[in-house]
């Protein structure tokens, strides 16, 4: 729904207007923060792509900062051993899932959560286009975990390129989609990003059985 407002001196207003009553539908979708992230994303780095690509031929050439490094990286021509592609990933989800201490002092410290984390949890109900709603401060820390482990690992490309298969883990041990949906519900719970160990010892993991016990109350 549109709410109503008050005329404004701000001289952004007539834009503010102009995108609230004709194009209402669009920016009030949940995709339009995701589509505007990405297009701009986009738009912005594919002319320094063509840049690269044309190298020295490119009048610009001269101003690059680093002008005998190309930004793709040389792939190693061995391929790891099952057993290191298997281990190197079981290594990166247990190390990133010490990111649950990380969390859990984020919900403890009222203030680290109100200027870091709160606006993570302005969906109740997350979904997949939802993950990327984060302050900068944790944006940047959650990519700096996510790169650093696989470097200090020295993980194959092949292994970190390898998609963790979510639903086969026996006896409940990941958490996954599931189990961040909880926390979305209930935020006192269910902090680790991939597995459950964390939580249970720490006695804040919660099952689907509480969202059915939920369900039965309403």
């Amino acid at each position: 729904f549109l709410l109503t407002s008050t005329a404004s001196d701000s001289l952004l207003q007539p834009l503010w207007d102009y995108l609230l009553f004709q194009h209402f539908t669009l920016v009030s979708s949940p995709f339009f923060p995701v589509l505007l992230a990405f297009s701009s994303y986009v738009i912005f780095s594919v002319p320094f792509t063509i840049l690269d690509v044309l190298g020295e031929i490119s009048p610009l050439f001269k101003y690059k900062i680093q002008k005998e490094l190309m930004p793709t990286p040389p792939l190693p021509a061995v391929a790891p051993t099952v057993w290191e592609l298997i281990s190197g990933g079981l290594g990166v989800l247990l190390i990133f899932d010490a990111q649950y201490f990380w969390h859990l002092v984020h919900h403890k410290n009222p203030h680290l959560y109100r200027m870091v984390h709160a606006i993570h949890h302005d969906y109740i109900s997350p979904f997949s286009w939802s993950t990327q709603p984060l302050s900068a401060v944790e944006l940047m820390t959650v990519g700096f975990w996510s790169n650093i482990e696989p470097i200090l690992l020295k993980c194959h490309p092949l292994t970190i390129w390898t998609l963790t298969v979510f639903h086969l883990v026996p006896f409940g041990l990941l958490g996954g989609a599931m189990a961040h949906d909880i926390h979305h519900q209930k935020p006192s719970s269910n902090f680790a990003p991939f597995f459950s160990h964390w939580d249970r010892f720490f006695g804040t993991a919660v099952t689907v059985k509480w969202t059915k016990k939920i369900d039965k109350e309403k």
